[in-house]
């Protein structure tokens, strides 16, 4: 999420002499423009400092080129109609390649392999510019080349992040076929791939155009959000590996941000904070070293005496044993959020599709119920059971770009109702011990929100602000909350699991070893352990090498007690 930006004053600019009016001038545009509702002309003089007359004058010119406007109906200023009509010259006039030249240079030279930027043409890709420092084995690209959209890591990057309806039109007319050897695609695989793709920020290629060529790419985007262009980076498959193309995405998706950033749009910064200066906690454990890309929903079962958790980016359902260290997977063909058992056996998994049963054992998935059927770049994100076995879970864009989250609940007869709307990144959720209380997190918000619960019909009270994070604490990921009521929270980006006390008051912090825990929940004898996921998603290769459990699941005493997970009775 990007931040205000500093507004400076124009005697802290250096502002070239006999320019003083034309500077005062624009620092009330960057006034204008930085506050969150539109000023009155008394909080532009408190703000400026400008005297009565002069802010009177300059408001005037402004207005007269357009450049501000005055709505009379409550006295207030907003930024004009040229402004806008300025920034879509700009992009007119937007020179692609000289913005990415200066990247493509840098990409190349520091992993010594081919970088390129490509555009969109007629249902293919076509090469726009490339730098190879990948020596006598590099993959050679020729400025126009083109190649098929959907087995390209650039044509899937752009694939991915297209308008919905925009996607199926152009699937609807490629011919879905590899060149490795020559064989179809399948579709609704390639649909899958797409989404994960969106998700994750990137898009891979592993010989799917040229044999023994692997590719990476991340989306330019232009200032209303669309994705215009691809950043790639290519090489031999010997020479990039999986977990080297993941570690090459994270650092495409920052350098495709800054080209668009050259022009205006809005930055975002994918750098994750620094280690704390004091260690882990003493006791905590990596228990499965794993290298997960987003561990997720962890769930322990009393039945099984085992952990179910997710990876959102790899997807797949796994079983983990702590007595005997064993974990299994359970492959899954798209993204999945959250697991829960189910009181007749088996799971339910809340994935891109909606509400589907898993069986573990013989891996058959079998669609229940879609209550986000007509929203298709949306998917489920966490969920938990509530103590009437009633399946809640919250949804979210695919690239968390949209306050389009809602949060569901699921009966038993797989009727739904959408009981609250309006998230980013909805997350952990559970209940108090009394029953009385839901606790549900957006990480966008950096909030944990508390509704009034009443657990016999399910229905929630108005939504209040439990707890809120500071951003540079991290984000509010999975949460669990122990049998005295105490609510235990993952930090995103913060390097630690936080405690809150029942009435909102932080009280302890578990310092871990990576800076992404993703979620807990407590199991193990008496559910005195609390379980600690983690990810490993876009980290850059020198806090990885910091941080090498990252993606791993960590244990530790915390001197609580949790409470047994719910089923669904449906």
């Amino acid at each position: 999420m990007a931040g205000k930006t500093q507004v400076l004053k124009p005697g802290e600019r250096d502002v070239p002499g006999g320019a003083a009016a034309l500077a005062k001038g624009l620092y009330l545009l960057d006034v204008i423009g930085e506050r969150e509702t539109p000023p009155r002309f008394t909080d532009l003089q408190i703000a400026t400092g400008l005297p009565k007359g002069t802010l009177a004058r300059m408001l005037g010119a402004l207005t007269a080129f357009r450049l501000i406007r005055h709505e009379p109906s409550d006295n207030t200023y907003r930024l004009g109609p040229r402004l806008f009509e300025l920034a879509h010259r700009v992009w007119d006039t937007f020179d692609l390649r000289g913005a990415a030249a200066p990247l493509l240079e840098r990409l190349a030279l520091e992993q010594r392999e081919t970088a390129a930027l490509t555009a969109a043409d007629d249902d293919q890709i076509v090469y726009i510019d490339q730098r190879s420092q990948g020596g006598p084995f590099a993959f050679r690209i020729e400025i126009g080349r083109r190649a098929p959209l959907h087995c390209s890591a650039p044509g899937k990057a752009l694939l991915a992040f297209a308008p919905p309806h925009e996607q199926r039109a152009t699937l609807d007319r490629l011919k879905l076929e590899r060149h490795t050897p020559a064989t179809l695609v399948e579709r609704d695989a390639l649909v899958a791939e797409l989404a994960l793709s969106r998700a994750r920020g990137y898009a891979l290629s592993r010989g799917e155009h040229v044999d023994g060529v692997s590719s990476v790419a991340a989306p330019v985007f232009d200032h209303t959000g669309k994705a215009i262009a691809a950043l790639g980076l290519f090489g031999p498959t010997s020479r990039m590996p999986i977990d080297r193309l993941h570690v090459l995405g994270r650092d495409l998706m920052e350098a495709a941000r800054r080209i668009s950033g050259t022009v205006g749009a809005a930055p975002v910064s994918l750098q994750p904070s620094a280690p704390p200066a004091i260690g882990a906690d003493r006791g905590v454990a990596c228990v499965l070293a794993w290298g997960a890309s987003l561990a997720e929903g962890p769930v322990w079962s009393a039945r099984e005496r085992r952990l179910y958790w997710v990876d959102i980016l790899e997807p797949a359902v796994h079983r983990f044993d702590p007595a005997s260290g064993v974990n299994e997977t359970c492959p899954m063909p798209r993204l999945v959020g959250a697991a829960a058992e189910r009181r007749a056996g088996g799971l339910i998994v809340a994935t891109q599709s909606g509400i589907e049963a898993l069986d573990f054992e013989t891996r058959k998935l079998t669609p229940l119920v879609d209550p986000e059927a007509d929203l298709p770049d949306n998917r489920f994100n966490d969920g938990k059971c509530d103590a009437r076995g009633r399946f809640w879970a919250g949804t979210m864009s695919l690239d968390a770009s949209r306050r389009s989250g809602g949060l569901y609940r699921i009966e038993a007869d797989l009727s739904w109702r959408r009981m609250d709307q309006g998230f980013v990144v909805a997350n952990g959720l559970d209940w108090s011990p009394d029953g009385a209380t839901l606790y549900f997190a957006d990480s966008a918000a950096g909030a944990i929100y508390a509704y009034p619960f009443d657990a016999p019909t399910g229905e929630l009270g108005p939504r209040r602000t439990f707890a809120r994070i500071a951003p540079e604490e991290g984000r509010p990921d999975g949460l669990a909350v122990d049998s005295e009521g105490r609510v235990w929270c993952a930090l995103w980006d913060g390097w630690r699991v936080r405690c809150f006390a029942p009435d909102g008051r932080a009280t302890r912090d578990v310092r871990l070893p990576a800076p992404r825990p993703t979620s807990v929940a407590f199991g193990g004898d008496e559910l005195a352990t609390l379980f600690i996921t983690t990810a490993r998603v876009r980290l850059p290769a020198k806090l990885l090498a910091e941080a090498p459990y990252s993606g791993g699941i960590f244990a530790v005493d915390v001197g609580a007690r949790g409470r047994p997970a719910n089923l669904f009775v449906g």
